[in-house]
């Protein structure tokens, strides 16, 4: 019997919002998101390659997850450096609901993994690291966390920065999708989906949250690794996020509400009011013109296009012209 969320009394969220929610049973705390609309108008200004398209989709997707968790107003942006074929992911969160990003690549570098079939989000990415930073205003300090990226994935990039950030046992699912509608006579459209799950586990007792020592690495040989043994109740926890299959993460017509009462009926969820988002970018001439104050004659020669300064955002491709 499908699941009628009316009978609940449960109004979906939708696309491009995130729903946090706890179940309370297992000291569990989450947020899941879907994004539809505003991915998609992000993904399609810039024409990305196929797995370039879907390695930022996952950075926005985590940021999203992330961003949402802000208290105040502020900015929380992830972006990584690294060796890979796309060198530089940008995804910027400004409170309470605008997302960006944009991505550095190198076309050809792409273009040969994907003819070996081996263009993983791992492999794009290679090695380097990649940065969350917090910035909550002009008159309050930023913070800053780093992941090392030696060949992992965005889901286990959150899970380290949590374990070793803030000793907060994370776990992650994301997941992105291609959507194809075709009408008769016509060529099908094209449209990408996506979304993703996060879950903490946050007990009132701090001893049941204790979390095994990270292994220095040159400990003496002989010496027996620190070993905690995990609740059963985030183990239980983790098993169900672990259950989530792809599909469910990226069709439209799997709600995140039915997706947590799938995983969560038997022990109660909690859901909590929805956070919108929207695709929109913070440029704007007068901060560009602010910009261009502080460039050297050499520098302003590199953005001067017949006579004109002209700069284009990399984010939303906005094209600004200043008479020089």
């Amino acid at each position: 019997m499908a699941l009628n969320l009316d009978d609940l009394g449960i109004t979906p969220a939708g696309l491009d919002a995130v729903r946090p929610f706890a179940v309370e049973e297992l000291d569990v705390r989450g947020r899941a998101v879907a994004l539809g609309p505003a991915l998609e108008k992000i993904l399609d200004r810039h024409a990305y390659p196929e797995p370039v398209s879907r390695l930022l989709a996952e950075a926005i997707v985590l940021t999203c997850l992330l961003g949402t968790s802000l208290k105040f107003d502020g900015r929380f942006t992830m972006q990584t450096q690294t060796d890979g074929p796309v060198s530089m992911l940008v995804v910027d969160f400004s409170s309470p609901d605008a997302i960006r990003a944009c991505a550095t690549f190198d076309k050809d570098r792409v273009a040969e993994l994907e003819a070996a079939r081996g263009a993983t989000p791992e492999a794009l990415l290679g090695h380097g690291h990649l940065a969350m930073t917090i910035d909550q205003g002009r008159h309050m300090q930023r913070y800053q966390g780093l992941v090392e990226l030696d060949g992992i994935s965005l889901e286990e990039v959150a899970r380290r920065y949590f374990e070793r950030s803030e000793q907060i046992p994370t776990e992650v699912r994301l997941g992105v999708g291609e959507l194809y509608t075709r009408q008769d006579g016509e060529e099908a459209a094209h449209t990408w989906t996506a979304g993703g799950v996060l879950i903490q586990f946050l007990p009132e007792a701090p001893d049941r949250m204790r979390q095994a020592d990270i292994d220095p690495g040159d400990a003496p040989e002989g010496v027996v690794p620190h070993v905690v043994d995990e609740d059963d109740a985030w183990i239980e926890a983790k098993a169900l996020v672990d259950t989530i299959k792809d599909v469910e993460l990226t069709d439209p017509e799997v709600s995140v509400e039915m997706l947590l009462f799938r995983l969560f009926h038997e022990r109660g969820v909690r859901l909590f009011d929805p956070q919108p988002l929207v695709d929109k970018c913070r440029c704007s001439r007068e901060k560009i013109e602010g910009v261009l104050a502080n460039f050297s004659d050499e520098e302003r020669d590199h953005v001067r296009v017949d006579g004109k300064i002209v700069v284009t955002c990399e984010f939303c491709n906005a094209r600004y012209e200043f008479a020089d």
